[in-house]
């Protein structure tokens, strides 16, 4: 009977100890991802980013918009690129807002799809990394 106890008692504590070694890899590897997802260090965006000075032009509307980028590249080389690429890159962005009225412009969901578009035709040019996201450094609609 004693004998048999302890072999319980082995059994049940095994299993306790599996539980909980699995349950920490478990939450360890969860937690983990979480690193992976942060944001990087602002100094890495900066010097991965380029700014696309002010452009005003027209919009199909007959309005005018004045508005300014900030890209952010995945690399100091795709920087590089983009800086040499900013001519096609400004012409991407008339031809854009060229095709665009008013309405589909204004209010935050219109700047997003610009964003985006932008972000597309960009990336398409680019041989030596990618834009990661495109920031809007000033905008204005009359």
């Amino acid at each position: 009977m004693n004998k048999k106890l302890l072999t319980i008692m082995l059994v049940i504590i095994s299993s306790i100890t599996l539980i909980g070694v699995t349950a920490l890899v478990v939450v360890t590897k969860f937690l983990g991802d979480e690193d992976e997802h942060k944001a990087p260090p602002i100094k890495e965006v900066v010097e991965a980013s380029v700014d696309i000075p002010e452009i005003t032009t027209n919009l199909s509307s007959g309005n005018i918009v004045r508005l300014s980028f900030k890209i952010e590249t995945d690399s100091k080389k795709a920087k590089e690129e983009l800086t040499q690429r900013e001519f096609q890159v400004r012409d991407i962005i008339i031809s854009e807002l060229a095709n665009m009225n008013a309405d589909q412009l204004d209010g935050t969901e219109g700047m997003n799809k610009l964003k985006d578009t932008i972000k597309v035709k960009v990336n398409e040019l680019m041989q030596e990394g990618k834009v990661n996201k495109v920031y809007t450094t000033s905008y204005i609609l009359q």
